[in-house]
Formats: C-alpha cells, sequence, structure tokens
C-alpha cells in the first residue's frame, strides 16, 4: 500500500512542507530512513538524523524549524509521537480489513456472524457460536462451542478460544492464545494419586482486552475467570482458574497468576512475576520484574523481590546485600582482634 504526504497530512490533520505527492510503502526509524519510507521526529536527541536520513516523509511537531536544508518531506502536527500512534492504527486498520470466508474450514450450522466477517483457512466454528460485526477470526484458529464474540474482534492465527467463552468488543487474541482450557484442579486420595476436579466455569474477557502470543488463561472451576474492560496481558503469561483481574491492569511477559487470585485496577506487574493463589491484590498496585507474590497487597503499594518486599525497602535492603562480603572481613578482622587479645 503506498500513501501520499497529502493522503497522510489529511489522516492526521498535518501540514506539508515539501512535495505533496511523494509517496511511501513502508516505515523506519528516522537513523534507518531510506526511499519511499515514513519516519517521524518526536525525541530532541534524534533531531541531528533529521538532515541525514533518507526517509521520503517525516512527521514532526508543528514548532520544529530546520537549522539546515533537509531533503525529506516534513509532515507538521500538534504531537508527532500521538500522531504516528495514530498513523500505524489506521495502517493496521487497512491491513486488517479482510473479509469473507476462505476454504477450507468448519462453520456449524447454528454458528451466526455480523457483517464484514473473514473466516481464514482451516478455521472452526462450534455449535451455537455468536459473533458480532467486523470481526476477523485468522486460519487455524478454534472457537469451541456456544463461545460469544462481540463487535471489532481479532482473532489472530492458531488461537484456541474453548467453549462457553465470552469476549467483548474491541479485542485483540494473538496467536497461539488458548483461551478456557481446564484450570490445574486435580485432588489426591489415599494412595497418594490425582483424581480430576471437573472445571465446569468459564472465561468471560470484556471490552478492549488484548491477549498476547502464547498466553493462556483457565476457565473457572465454578463460575468465571474475569478479565475486565481495558486489561492488557503480554506474551506467554498463565491466569489460573477463577482468577479476577481488574480494568486497565497490565502485566508483562511470563507472570503467572495462581488460581483464585483477585488483581485490582489499574495495576502494572512486571515480567516474570510469580502470584500465589487466593490472595487478593490492590488497586493501582506496581509489582518490579521477578518478584514473588505471596500475600495480600493494599492498594498503592510498590514491591520488588521474593519474597516481595515494599520497593523502597529492597532497595535499602540491597545496599545491605551488596556490602556483605566486606561485612564479614571486618566481622572476622574484629574475632582476630578479640582472640589475639584473650591469649594476651
Amino acid at each position: 500500500m503506498k500513501f501520499t504526504a497529502t493522503q497522510i497530512a489529511g489522516i492526521l490533520e498535518g501540514e506539508v512542507e515539501g512535495n505533496p505527492q511523494i509517496a511511501v510503502h513502508k516505515l523506519s526509524k528516522i537513523e534507518e530512513g531510506e526511499k519511499g519510507s515514513l519516519t517521524f521526529l518526536a525525541n530532541p536527541k534524534y533531531t541531528s538524523y533529521i538532515y541525514s536520513t533518507k526517509a521520503s516523509i517525516t512527521i514532526v511537531n508543528k514548532d520544529f524549524v530546520p537549522e539546515q536544508s533537509v531533503t525529506t518531506t516534513l509532515i507538521k502536527v500538534d504531537d508527532a509521537y500521538k500522531s504516528f500512534s495514530k498513523l500505524l492504527e489506521y495502517y493496521n486498520q487497512v491491513k486488517n480489513n479482510k473479509t469473507g470466508i476462505e476454504n477450507p474450514c468448519y462453520i456449524s450450522e447454528s454458528a451466526t456472524y455480523g457483517e464484514e466477517f473473514y473466516l481464514g483457512a482451516f478455521a472452526y466454528l462450534g455449535e451455537k457460536v455468536t459473533i458480532g460485526d467486523n470481526v476477523k477470526i485468522y486460519p487455524n484458529a478454534y472457537i469451541g462451542d456456544n463461545v460469544t464474540i462481540g463487535n471489532n474482534v481479532i482473532v489472530f492465527a492458531g488461537a484456541k478460544i474453548y467453549s462457553e467463552t465470552v469476549i467483548g468488543n474491541n479485542c485483540v487474541i494473538h496467536g497461539g492464545a488458548i483461551i478456557g482450557a481446564d484450570g490445574f484442579g486435580f485432588t489426591p486420595n489415599s494412595n497418594g494419586e490425582y483424581s480430576k476436579v471437573p472445571q465446569t466455569g468459564n472465561v468471560i474477557i470484556e471490552d478492549n482486552v488484548d491477549v498476547g502470543a502464547g498466553t493462556t488463561i483457565d476457565r473457572a472451576t465454578l463460575g468465571s475467570t474475569i478479565l475486565r474492560k481495558g486489561v492488557k496481558l503480554d506474551n506467554q503469561i498463565q491466569i489460573a482458574h477463577n482468577v479476577e483481574i481488574g480494568e486497565h491492569t497490565a502485566i508483562a511477559a511470563q507472570t503467572g497468576v495462581a488460581g483464585s487470585t483477585k488483581i485490582g485496577k489499574n495495576c502494572l506487574i512486571g515480567g516474570q512475576v510469580g502470584i500465589v493463589g487466593h490472595i487478593t491484590i490492590g488497586d493501582r498496585v506496581r509489582i518490579q520484574a521477578q518478584s514473588g507474590i505471596g500475600r495480600n497487597v493494599k492498594d498503592d503499594e510498590v514491591l520488588q523481590g521474593s519474597p516481595a518486599l515494599n520497593y523502597g525497602d529492597f532497595n535499602k535492603s540491597y545496599v545491605h546485600f551488596k556490602n556483605l562480603p566486606k561485612l564479614a572481613n571486618q566481622i572476622s578482622n574484629i574475632e582476630k582482634r578479640v582472640e589475639g587479645e584473650q591469649t594476651k
């Protein structure tokens, strides 16, 4: 797809300085720009590159005034970073605007779907599936029985959505994600053998949720595993049965949340965090990467470490931890002096 400077300026409500008919067909970093590419300048430390970039078009702030001649066509906007993000969103909408049903695929006679629907090859729609408008389901995706999917949802290739799952509007499910698999429920008998506890609940994903590639969200034993509106999950995250994640909470890759834990609103959880089951984490909590959470957490706490400590306490303790060899030597020297004085 090609876009001219005039077309881009129209999308961004910007002003063109340079060749209004010059066209671009790809994106680039400003320092790696080449002919036919579009880039942007938002961070002042990259300003020097605008005089050498070979990018055909560069988005800049309206207050930018070149100190040297530039060969790139400028599009001046109120906020270059936000405008570039808007353009990326627009580009994705155009790129993903597929419609129609590819073959081979399987659609149950009882499944229904709305307008502007796309179903990729080798995808599967089970019994009584209900799908809204402008939904894109890519090849090799599996949609189980009684699944409900809202409007403007994208399910990328290879994702698996098990039966009874409910997905709201404007959600993105990335490739390889598995939603609604059985929770890890087993009970031991007197012989030490494990019997499976049936997992009869479901998963509910509210509006504007993103689920990363390879992430797994287990169905509840009873009731629902719930992701509230605006939740953002990175790749390769494990969400166990009956977990509830509050609105607009973001979780980075390789984090695991054990069963029945409740996480509040607007939390930020770093990568490789481990969270035990049956606890409550408050609102606006910040958890640093690789922390281990084994207790209830109050609103607005900032935690680090395993087991996790208050972030400030952890940093103070770490200073002492780094000094342990020095302290150990000092204690050893004191002991030697005391022993020497006792032998006199």
